[in-house]
């Protein structure tokens, strides 16, 4: 019998590698309409590069008889990025990392190629969007200059992996995954079978040869990152960065890492040359208040491994006949919805016909069980027109019966507070019982139920 496969044509889902055998116009797997493309499949049996017929059958071991191997991170003068890997990159990791278009991805990643290549680290840049002209110019405007980083475009992966076996780089970033193309491979690139091919490749790259690489990938319309998500599955390290295009300020966030912890964040300013660190981004995210306004109170939210201090605003206003519209900016809307409802069951407010906005100021996005105390606190505030006391920061969960529940990390976010001059804090009084260090510059206030928070604001 012919080893080869008849090609055959299907069509592939680009939100979630659904096959059909016909074209349909919504993905019974995912709902997503319009998103099935005809697909061709390979018309020859293909073995994937790590069960090739001349690789040798590996062996069980047990656990205990695995020798443990001393992995040295690779450090960058970007700290804040640093950070978010876990402490550095890890030779071999392979890393993927999204946004919306122009948030500054390729700039990020330059920036880090070139900071390793000033610590003597050669490094890669594969670009399939730019020409190295292209590359060059952006470059001259970042400052970035070392004869350590190598550039290329390049969007075949076959010679892409045969550059970095000649060059042999510490770190390689690929821009983007979307533009990579496998020729044994009949469908364009950017489908979901040559995305899943690309990763695999790049994968395998990683993993045998210990070479750090970096994968920008495009988003949709939702903010996901496009192709199948068995991408977001293969890589170690998922990567998101977020800002407004009219924002400075960008948030680089971790939400998968096997080498450190998720949900750790990293603030970067952009400026002319490039983007800059933030140390410190509590001082970005509070407010300059010119006067004490109603609707608007400090809260600290835990970002992987530290508080940063962010204004909760809100706004309550009447509305015409009928249920009242809610908008909901950097919190959990059905979060927000919940607390409504409790807010009138056990504070007794009338909310149901009234417009309800909630925002988190700066951008950033916020969600933690601790947000639930500050939310009710600016919608009462703006509900009943009455400023909260300056200097209070608020923090705290709350259930449905309207008891006020501990968060985790609260010395910390005392600290936090104390270092940038709050006087007061309103916190649970569970977490206010079992403090480590009872001597606080804070005046504390421990409430247990959500009828107690209004006697404390005001």
């Amino acid at each position: 019998m012919n080893s080869r496969k008849a090609a055959r044509t299907v069509f592939s889902c680009q939100s979630c590698g659904y096959q059909a055998p016909k074209w349909m116009g919504r993905c019974p797997d995912c709902g997503q309409w319009n998103s099935l493309v005809e697909d061709t499949v390979g018309t020859k049996s293909r073995r994937p590069p790590m069960l090739s017929a001349t690789a040798t059958a590996s062996c069980a071991m047990p656990i205990d008889a695995v020798e443990p191997t001393q992995t040295t991170r690779i450090l960058t003068d970007l700290k804040e990025f640093d950070r978010v890997l876990g402490g550095g990159i890890v030779p071999g990791s392979l890393v993927l990392i999204g946004g919306d278009p122009g948030i500054g991805k390729s700039t990020l990643m330059l920036q880090v190629l070139c900071e390793l290549a000033a610590r003597g680290h050669k490094s890669l840049y594969v670009s399939g969007e730019e020409s190295v002209q292209q590359i060059k110019m952006r470059s001259e405007r970042l400052q970035a200059r070392s004869r350590d980083m190598w550039v290329v475009s390049e969007t075949s992966l076959a010679a892409i992996s045969a550059l970095a076996d000649e060059l042999s780089p510490v770190a390689m970033v690929v821009d983007s995954v979307q533009t990579l193309y496998s020729p044994e491979l009949t469908s364009a690139p950017g489908t979901v079978s040559q995305v899943r091919e690309a990763a695999m490749q790049l994968m395998f790259l990683s993993k045998q040869t210990g070479v750090a690489v970096f994968v920008v990938g495009h988003v949709t319309k939702e903010g996901a990152i496009a192709g199948p998500r068995l991408l977001e599955h293969m890589v170690d390290t998922v990567l998101y960065f977020e800002g407004g295009q009219n924002n400075a300020y960008r948030v680089l966030r971790a939400v998968k890492n096997r080498f450190g912890s998720t949900n750790e964040i990293g603030v970067f300013e952009m400026q002319d040359h490039g983007l800059q660190e933030v140390p410190n981004p509590s001082c970005v995210f509070l407010p300059e208040h010119p006067r004490v306004s109603s609707g608007s109170v400090i809260t600290a939210s835990i970002e992987g491994s530290r508080p940063i201090l962010l204004e909760i605003q809100g706004l309550v206003s009447r509305s015409g006949p009928g249920t009242g519209r809610r908008t909901v900016l950097g919190v959990d809307y059905n979060r927000v919805m919940l607390l409504v409802a409790v807010m009138e069951k056990r504070l007794g407010l009338e909310l149901m016909n009234d417009d309800i906005f909630v925002n988190v100021a700066g951008g950033i996005k916020a969600d933690e069980p601790a947000m639930d105390l500050p939310i009710v606190s600016v919608i009462a505030s703006s509900f009943f027109d009455r400023p909260i006391v300056k200097g209070t920061l608020v923090l705290g969960e709350i259930g449905l019966t309207g008891e006020v529940r501990p968060v985790n990390r609260i010395e910390a976010r005392i600290r936090e507070a104390e270092k940038m001059g709050f006087g007061r804090c309103v916190l649970p009084q569970d977490n206010l019982k079992h403090l480590n260090s009872p001597h606080h510059t804070l005046a504390l206030i421990g409430i247990d139920t959500v009828a107690q928070l209004l006697d404390c604001l005001f």
